[in-house]
């Protein structure tokens, strides 16, 4: 599925591009007999997974080929298939369909048309092209491959004006939400902090600013790492709680900095904690969340590359005001 193709070719349907020579069983067959039917009606193509229709062509499951290989004769299509299917639909765009194996990562997918299997679009496509034009290394892996397509995808995205504003401008939405909520919050906490509240906005720049940038660094972390990965829910988790230790000695550090200078300056003892606490606590918040954001939008089949950034600055602005808001309730 070349993503250099000329702009008519990438908005075709990819019904024009599927291949025709996929393998379909019954689900009320058992294994033993899909296995004999096959062997009578030898496919003419490659497999790589084999889809599941009833009657009426209508996709039902897919069955990958270590379960039909592996599983007793006996066992019935139905009870060995996976019946939630991710399938390309008929009137996707070629260019849609690349999407599909950048963010689903799988080797192939169904095209169905009004829920019956139309076709067959897989990975093969790209290493043809790829090949062709020499940017595959030999030996190159499973993931080598889906991260030089996403490559070529973002390419591609990027000089199609209109359909890059489509991907990117909902997620600016989080920020202007974000903006919202943070004026919201200091109006919120304005009336109780009246007297001092000049002073306590004179710092909220420094303490967003510090909370943003630890955030962005984090984010540009967490993409590197997916490259090449496997991502699970475990592994967030053991890597959320190494960039939280992280992000608490960075907020630590800034956090006394900025408020022993800020403490001197305006003679306010006070202060001190507001913004050491503040800072402190918003930067290991957005460590975190400049870590998380990324790997729960791949967890969940979304594009982190787009979405990543506007989510983590927006949590970051959001939990830093609160955080400093809070303490200067607390203390001041």
């Amino acid at each position: 599925m070349p993503t250099h193709l000329p702009e008519a070719v990438l908005n075709e349907p990819v019904s024009k591009h599927v291949r025709r020579d996929f393998t379909t069983l019954d689900p009320d067959w058992t294994i033993g007999e899909a296995l004999d039917h096959m062997r009578r009606s030898p496919p003419p193509g490659r497999i790589i997974y084999f889809y599941v229709v009833d009657n009426e062509t209508k996709l039902r499951g897919v069955v990958p080929t270590r379960r039909l290989l592996l599983a007793p004769p006996e066992t019935r299509i139905r009870d060995v298939m996976i019946q939630s299917v991710i399938a390309i639909p008929a009137d996707a765009t070629v260019l849609e369909a690349c999407e599909f194996f950048t963010l689903h990562r799988l080797l192939a997918f169904p095209v169905v048309e009004a829920g019956k299997l139309v076709g067959v679009v897989d990975v093969e496509l790209y290493t043809e092209e790829l090949a062709e034009t020499g940017e595959t290394a030999p030996g190159a892996g499973r993931e080598d491959l889906f991260q030089l397509i996403g490559v070529r995808l973002t390419r591609t995205q990027q000089t199609r004006p209109l359909r890059a504003f489509r991907g990117r401008f909902p997620w600016l939405l989080c920020n202007i939400g974000g903006g919202t909520l943070a004026a919201l919050l200091a109006g919120v906490y304005e009336a109780e902090l009246n007297w001092k509240h000049a002073v306590l906005a004179l710092f909220i720049p420094v303490v967003l600013a510090l909370a943003e940038s630890v955030a962005i660094q984090s984010v540009t972390l967490a993409l590197d790492g997916l490259q090449g990965t496997t991502v699970t829910w475990r592994e967030l988790a053991r890597r959320v709680r190494y960039e939280g230790a992280t992000g608490l000695l960075l907020g630590t550090a800034t956090g006394l900095l900025v408020a022993g200078l800020a403490a001197v300056w305006q003679g306010i003892p006070e202060l001190f904690w507001v913004l050491a606490g503040g800072i402190g606590i918003g930067v290991t918040a957005a460590a975190v969340a400049g870590l998380a954001v990324p790997y729960v939008l791949r967890l969940l089949h979304r594009d982190p590359q787009l979405a990543a950034g506007p989510i983590a600055l927006t949590c970051a602005d959001v939990l830093t005001l609160l955080a400093y808001f809070n303490l200067a309730r607390l203390f001041i």
